[in-house]
């Protein structure tokens, strides 16, 4: 299998989209992704994978936390402009949980400190001790097949 093939292949599984952040010197810095999922309950843990180009990857080894913003539907912008698809400077306001920066109205807010990380491939997996959570009733913005989806709510017969 060529890399194409692997990545066409691993974008048929519909996910989430977050925006991971972390703060070092007061700056806060940001990037999308889809590579997180929830590890432990007790402790409660979480694991993000950071590929090695990234900028934030040295980032959250120098700082040690990070949060996980999982995005709302109305949040797409956001996603874009952390993943380097809007290429103009955008301010972007980000709130606090647990001392850490988080972006208002996303659908899950998720403060973590690292606990673990391991280098596995051209990626960094961290394990995140989560800290605090804060939660939004809202819809999710999904991707699935290299595209931005929506759930489509389930209407009830009855």
């Amino acid at each position: 299998m060529d890399d194409r093939q692997f990545r066409t292949a691993m974008g048929k599984f519909a996910t989430g989209v977050t925006v991971i952040a972390t703060e070092q010197d007061g700056d806060v810095h940001g990037m999308t992704a889809n590579a997180f999922m929830s590890v432990s309950l007790d402790p409660k843990l979480v694991v993000i994978s950071i590929g090695e180009h990234a900028k934030l990857l040295q980032k959250i080894k120098d700082s040690q936390i990070f949060t996980v913003n999982i995005l709302a539907e109305d949040q797409k912008e956001l996603s874009m402009i952390f993943a380097g698809q809007i290429k103009e400077p955008r301010h972007v306001e980000f709130g606090r949980l647990d001392g850490k920066p988080v972006l208002e109205g996303a659908v899950a807010q998720v403060a973590c400190e690292v606990s673990a990380e391991h280098v596995e491939g051209d990626h960094t997996l961290f394990i995140g001790k989560v800290t605090d959570i804060r939660l939004e009733d809202k819809e999710p913005l999904v991707f699935y097949s290299g595209k931005y989806r929506s759930l489509e709510q389930e209407v009830s017969l009855v």
